[in-house]
């Protein structure tokens, strides 16, 4: 989605599903947890907030997948699916305006170039199309159901409907599912020129991804997003319901309102003070719509401008400065510092109060994002709807469960650490979905992001391989010529990978101008001679999906080359060399204390022997000198 845009749904969807989906179900309904991790390549600032300890209790087995945050560079949050058998991945931004979930066609006329293959059908043996009848719009064959999306920001897409099967990674307790989904045939605006596959329809209705589990039986009928904090990115997203936290803060949400999840937000406080509004001014058209779908938060314009003013004036002591884009009257304050851990002894807080005075408070991070061009300088991320519809997207829920009670029709608000959230969960990891066969043959693994920009290489299979070292190729792109400090930077990684800094070796570099290619090797532990495959799948995830976060001043980072080598069996010799150099020392050492002995009796008895008194010796008479 744009940076700028409202991903509101302004057309009606064309489309109605034919017949009764196909089903797998479940034993038992279990929520499932998705994980949410940071996506940008290019992370702008490197931030770690504190762990507050806090668990998050579970009512019942969840299934999982991960959150990859590009708020900042690209405007959206998205997870991996895989679809067909053998499975075939896409990244989806996490949309809850929207209810198809579509990827792009391995047919489709108008396509962009995205991160991951189109989908091709004919490689799946599980694929069937959803033939037309007269309950749906048919192609032009008249043979397949179609659909179509349309958006505010005139990006459109088009296709036709298919079932497969679905799953949800290797962290997901949900086995596979079949559920129908788009194939794109076309795709106009930001749906073309984005970097995401295609949409993970949340919404409601027949065709959501929601919906379609929960008809199953497999899930309860909720779901939970939990965003990653500025800088930081991360997360998790759950599917099906979970223990709420007792200190969680809910809010009406009424389905027969609008096809949105909406909120009941009656006053917005600005440092403990209410902006002079009419309540009725966030109750206009579809309400207050939550949708993670959209980068910022739009106000009416009254409203906008009331809470401009308000923050504008308790932070009078900053420099106004013009925006990273000159394309927009961005409101930006430079002079705020680069800590973003201290914002809030800068900024004031921000509170949402919905109908019964339930309150929910908003920190600097939830209403501000970081300039792009001027260090310690940020802008508001709360822009003029120029509609009465109030849209809160991705910003205002960074380091917030937010939990979507569908069948209770409420939306609950918990403060949390969302980068952190995906340890406190405490789920062991899923088998993975269908894995592809692996012969055992291959000793190495070289990967190009290029090639392959997700997933995991094929030998990295539980049970099958012990990955012995992870070397790979990192260039990074740096303002000055200056070297880098590795041992820094190695720090930096270990820290991103979890990983303790003997682990990271830095092998060899090379340089062009400003772009140092670094060559780094990642050992397991020294009381380990291999890396466990949950430890490994992690490390080759992180780095195909550029997950670390180095420190701004190395610049920007892009991976070259990925290798993973399976531990190597070692010889006799090798497995054993410390018994023998024991054995060897010991050996020489008995064998010097035994020739030690000997030599020293030796030399005793020859003095006993030779020595004798001048009264025994035998006379001997002289010799003459014989003449020459």
């Amino acid at each position: 989605m744009a940076r700028r845009t409202l991903v509101l749904l302004i057309s009606s969807i064309v489309f109605n599903l034919c017949g009764a989906f196909a089903s797998v179900s479940d034993d038992h309904s279990r929520p499932m947890i998705l994980p949410l991790h940071l996506s940008s390549p290019n992370a702008n600032w490197h931030h770690r907030q504190a762990f507050d300890g806090r668990r998050l209790q579970r009512s019942e087995p969840n299934s999982h997948m991960r959150l990859y945050d590009d708020l900042l560079a690209n405007g959206y949050y998205t997870t991996r699916l895989w679809i067909g058998t053998p499975p075939q991945q896409f990244a989806l931004i996490v949309d809850t305006g929207s209810t198809v979930t579509y990827v792009p066609c391995f047919d489709c006329e108008q396509c962009g170039r995205h991160q991951d293959p189109r989908f091709q059908p004919d490689l799946s043996s599980t694929y069937q199309p959803v033939k037309c009848d007269i309950n749906c719009n048919c192609d032009k064959k008249e043979a397949q159901c179609t659909y179509e999306r349309r958006y505010a920001e005139m990006s459109s897409s088009s296709g036709v409907l298919g079932e497969d099967v679905l799953s949800f990674g290797n962290e997901s307790e949900l086995v596979p599912q079949r559920a129908v989904f788009g194939c794109e045939n076309i795709e106009t605006g930001d749906l073309y020129s984005q970097r995401a596959d295609g949409i993970m329809g949340l919404g409601r209705g027949r065709l959501s991804v929601m919906d379609q589990l929960v008809d199953k039986g497999v899930i309860s009928d909720s779901f939970s997003l939990c965003y990653g904090g500025m800088g930081v990115g991360g997360g998790a997203m759950v599917l099906g319901s979970i223990k709420s936290p007792p200190d969680m803060v809910f809010t009406h949400s009424d389905p027969f309102r609008s096809p949105y999840y909406n909120i009941e937000l009656k006053e917005i406080h600005v440092a403990g003070k209410p902006l002079k509004l009419n309540p009725k001014i966030f109750d206009g058209k579809h309400g207050t719509v939550l949708d993670s779908g959209t980068t910022y938060a739009y106000l009416p314009k009254d409203a906008f401008h009331a809470f401009k003013d308000a923050v504008t004036r308790k932070v009078n002591f900053l420099k106004k400065i013009h925006g990273p884009d000159p394309n927009y009257q961005d409101i930006c304050f430079s002079g705020a510092g680069r800590d973003v851990t201290q914002l809030s002894k800068v900024f004031p807080q921000v509170d949402m109060v919905f109908t019964k005075g339930q309150k929910f408070s908003l920190s600097p991070e939830n209403y501000l994002f970081p300039h792009t061009k001027v260090s310690g300088a940020y802008c508001l991320g709360i822009f003029d709807n120029g509609d009465s519809t109030t849209l809160l997207g991705g910003i205002v829920t960074r380091n917030t469960l937010v939990t979507y009670d569908r069948a209770n029709d409420k939306i609950g608000f918990w403060k949390t650490n969302c980068s952190e959230l995906w340890k406190r969960l405490n789920y062991s990891n899923a088998p993975p979905p269908a894995p592809s066969a692996f012969d055992g043959r291959n000793t190495s693994v070289e990967i190009s992001p290029s090639i392959a920009p997700s997933g995991l290489p094929d030998t990295v299979i539980p049970g099958v391989l012990q990955v012995g070292l992870i070397s790979f190729d990192m260039m990074l792109s740096i303002n000055n010529t200056i070297k880098p400090n590795f041992t820094e930077l190695a720090e930096s990684i270990a820290h991103e990978l979890e990983l303790n800094i003997s682990q990271v070796r830095l092998m060899n570099y090379t340089h062009t101008g400003n772009n140092f290619v670094i060559r780094w090797a990642i050992v397991p532990a020294e009381s380990a001679n291999c890396f466990s495959n949950t430890k490994a799948m992690g490390i080759i995830l992180r780095l195909k999906e550029h997950q670390m976060h180095i420190p701004q001043k190395f610049g920007s980072y892009q991976l070259v080359k990925l290798k993973v080598e399976p531990q190597m069996k070692r010889s006799w010799w090798k497995q054993h060399y410390w018994a023998v150099a024991v054995a060897v020392l010991v050996t020489s050492v008995l064998g010097l204390l035994a020739l030690g002995t000997w030599l020293v009796w030796k030399y005793r008895l020859q003095d006993i022997v030779s020595y004798e008194p001048v009264a025994a010796r035998a006379i001997v008479p002289e010799q003459e000198l014989q003449p020459l």
